[in-house]
Parts: C-alpha cells; sequence; structure tokens
C-alpha cells in the first residue's frame, strides 16, 4: 500500500511539472514568437536646450500648441487619499486627465472598469482612449496614484519626437529577454503605439486578458509581451546628459541612494534636473512636490526658457 501511495505522488508531482514546463514553454512563444522583428535596444533621449534656442519664434509657439498629453491614472477605491491628491496636484497640468477606477465611486468623476485585476484595468482604459481620443490627442501617459509627473518636463522631452511612430517609453528593466517599461514610473505611448495595441488587444492568442503561466505576470510586463507582437519595443527615455527622467521611486529615496553612493555629488547623483516623474509618493508629499516644483521661487530670478508649456485653463496650480 505505502509502495502504491509513494509511485502515485511522484505521479501526480511529474505531472505537475510537466505541465508548468509546458505551461511556460507556451507563454515564451508569446513573448518572443515574431522573429521579423528585430530590434537593438537603444534609448531615447529629451532634446539639448541649444537645440530649441535655434528654432524660431514661430517654430516654438506652434511646437508648445501642437504637444498634448492625455493622461490616464488608474486607481482602486483603498486609493481614495492618493486620488484626489493626484486630482488636486499635477493631473491638473494634463490637456486632459481622466481616472479608470476599479469600481464606481460616486465622490469622483471616474470611468468605471469593473475589475479588480490591474491587467484587466490597463487594457480596458486604453481601448477606451483610444477609442475616445484616437483624434484628439498624440501622446497618452499613464500612471499610478502614487506617481507625481511633471508633465511640461515631459512636453520637453517630446518636443522633437514624432507621434506617428511607435514609442513606447519610461524607465525600463529588464527581466529574463523581456523588456519592459516599469508601470512605477508611469508609461507614455505614442498615439501610433496605442493604434497598433488597440488592435493586439483584439487577439487573444497574442495578448490574453489573462496571462498563459501558472503564474501570473504584473500588467506592465504582459503590456510589453502584447507591444513587441506589434514591432513596438520598450525605450528608456533620459536627459541630454543620460540621466534617467522617469523615476520609480521616490525624491527622498533617490536622495538617501545618492549619499551613500555619491556622497560629495549628491544632487547630481540623485536626479535630472529634467525629471518627469517619481514614483511612491504618499498624499500629503504631493502636494510638497507641487510647492517645490511650481510654487516656491527665488526671488528677483527670471527664466528665460525658450518654450513656455502652460497648463490648461482653469487650474490654479502655478
Amino acid at each position: 500500500m505505502i509502495s502504491e501511495s509513494s509511485s502515485f505522488m511522484k505521479g501526480v508531482v511529474l505531472g505537475g511539472v510537466f505541465c508548468m514546463l509546458v505551461t511556460l514553454l507556451g507563454h515564451i512563444k508569446v513573448g518572443h514568437g515574431t522573429k521579423a522583428h528585430h530590434h537593438e535596444h537603444h534609448h531615447i533621449q529629451a532634446p539639448n536646450k541649444e537645440d530649441v534656442l535655434n528654432l524660431s519664434e514661430g517654430e516654438r509657439v506652434e511646437l508648445s500648441k501642437s504637444i498634448r498629453v492625455y493622461c490616464i491614472i488608474l486607481v482602486k477605491p483603498k486609493d481614495l487619499g492618493h486620488w484626489a491628491a493626484a486630482r488636486e496636484t499635477w493631473s491638473k497640468h494634463c490637456d486632459k486627465a481622466e481616472f479608470y477606477s476599479s469600481e464606481k465611486v460616486k465622490v469622483f468623476d471616474s470611468v468605471a472598469l469593473n475589475s479588480k485585476d490591474l491587467w484587466v484595468m490597463m487594457r480596458k482604459a486604453y481601448k477606451i482612449t483610444y477609442e475616445r481620443y484616437k483624434d484628439e490627442f498624440s501622446w497618452f501617459f499613464l500612471a499610478y496614484p502614487t506617481t507625481f509627473a511633471i508633465i511640461e518636463n515631459l512636453k520637453y522631452f517630446l518636443l522633437k519626437k514624432d507621434p506617428s511612430q511607435p514609442f513606447y517609453l519610461g524607465h525600463t528593466v529588464k527581466s529574463g529577454d523581456l523588456e519592459y517599461v516599469d508601470g512605477e514610473g508611469g508609461i507614455v505611448l505614442s498615439i501610433e503605439s496605442l493604434r497598433r495595441l488597440s488592435s493586439v488587444l483584439e487577439d487573444p492568442d497574442k495578448c490574453p486578458e489573462q496571462g498563459g503561466m501558472i503564474w501570473k505576470l504584473a500588467e506592465d510586463k504582459q503590456l510589453a509581451i502584447c507591444l513587441k507582437y506589434t514591432g513596438v519595443f520598450a525605450e528608456n527615455a533620459e536627459d541630454s546628459e543620460g540621466k534617467d527622467v522617469f523615476n520609480t521611486k521616490s525624491v527622498g529615496a533617490l536622495i538617501k541612494e545618492a549619499m551613500s553612493t555619491h556622497p560629495q555629488q549628491v544632487v547630481d547623483g540623485c536626479c535630472s534636473d529634467m525629471a518627469i516623474t517619481f514614483s511612491g509618493l504618499a498624499p500629503n508629499h504631493m502636494h510638497v512636490m507641487m510647492y517645490g516644483v511650481y510654487r516656491l521661487r527665488p526671488y528677483g530670478h527670471s527664466y528665460s526658457d525658450a518654450l513656455v508649456f502652460l497648463p490648461p485653463p482653469g487650474s490654479d496650480n502655478d
């Protein structure tokens, strides 16, 4: 009896291992099945200030008005504090910002997605966004409610980028052979990338609503796999000096790291002057960031930036 029981258990274990391997191989096929697309990773940098100064006044004015950003913020009822802070602070600087929630919350005017799964929420949000705004905006920025974004710096970064090209930008991370944009730092899609994504979302083999593995992949990895099928690859966004501009940590955390690694150059070792996002912020920290970024000014100093990106009418943050 003991021998039979032992044999049975061995069969169960071996069968489980076999199923896991089959599922894993199937998933690897999903992630890397498009051999027709060859991509050599490169980093995308912001323009040099000198390049902007060389533009005519008319070109500068036209560029300032032409770059319009639509912001998607994914939220859940448990995020109400962050939700309120994001709504009262940086999101007012988007040309249009909407909150996509897992369920209907009467207090806020949001788009209910009727799912608590972040990947399902992200899919639905992108699908709705494309259907509603494909003819109105060229750039689409997705963020979590713990992220603080400086939209003017994002617009400056996108200044000379062509939205008809498949840009998929942010802070890239490598996981095995997959390179993806970390959702914590925010994700930017051009209209062309969003168009391709909207199409592949309809293909359950290439872009399933539920992952094909025994264990579940994070939503930002799932997004990268779906985009990879369409020839859209993750690109790391940097300033003209090569520093990351999308940050997956808060300013405080980055400064602490810099103090231990670059004690003589804490600020230079910490962050880019043209940083676009910081993440992991508490609601009150968002208001502090708002004060530091938009309100605190040294008296007597003037700023002679070549371009001005004004927030939409009604924004009271400047």
